[in-house]
């Protein structure tokens, strides 16, 4: 095992703020190696019939799939947390909420995980006009866009209301605001001042939702 701890950066945000944009930029950052590790890449591996898998949106739309969502959670944070004990720094993509049929508590899952290691936790807002302008010059057709009367889809505010429940950060950035070399100087800056608390307030809160059990049938 390595004598150093790897840092771990957790980007939370809702799909097309800009989290993948602000991971690349930390890993051109960062003197060593910085592994990606978040929603797409595991929703790329998961079967086509168990998708979106760890991407599942809020609204509690799909409580067959919840069970998954609570295993691949556990295991995407046991990765994570392995790559930080063997020294290697890792960067998270990724879109906490519990909206769900029933809270799972995954952040509080995340919070048990990374326990010990230096981890923290960042906010990636961005604005919902700016993100159905992003929806809309997505040319791969991905990503739901405005209804025929130029109304917001339902699911697009579920996401803009529950992915920063309940809030709890180290840093808040916002992408309409700062261009991600901009957020990523400002994360690393957030590292540089010292340890992260927010992982330890969502562990310790009295209040917080206690996480679902791994449970795949």
């Amino acid at each position: 095992m390595s004598a150093r701890l790897g840092t771990v950066v957790v980007l939370n945000g809702v799909p097309r703020s800009g989290k993948s944009t602000i991971a690349a930029a930390l890993q051109r950052r960062f003197s060593r190696p910085l592994i990606a590790l978040g929603v797409d890449a595991y929703v790329a591996m998961t079967p086509e019939r168990f998708r979106p898998g760890l991407g599942l949106r809020p609204g509690g739309e799909r409580p067959d799939l919840e069970p998954l969502v609570v295993a691949l959670y556990s295991a995407l944070y046991e990765s994570v947390a392995a790559h930080g004990r063997l020294g290697l720094d890792v960067v998270v993509d990724v879109g906490h909420h519990d909206d769900f049929s029933m809270p799972l508590g995954t952040l509080r899952l995340a919070a048990r995980s990374l326990m010990g290691l230096p981890a923290y936790l960042i906010g990636v807002r961005c604005p919902l006009d700016v993100i159905m302008q992003r929806r809309h010059a997505d040319s791969g057709g991905s990503y739901a866009t405005s209804q025929p009367d130029g109304g917001v889809p339902e699911p697009v505010l579920r996401w803009q209301r529950a992915v920063h429940e309940p809030g709890v950060y180290d840093l808040e950035v916002n992408t309409a605001a700062a261009k991600p070399d901009e957020c990523a100087d400002a994360i690393l800056a957030r590292v540089s001042a010292g340890p992260g608390r927010a992982f330890g307030r969502l562990r310790n809160s009295p209040t917080a939702e206690g996480s679902a059990q791994p449970a795949i049938s």
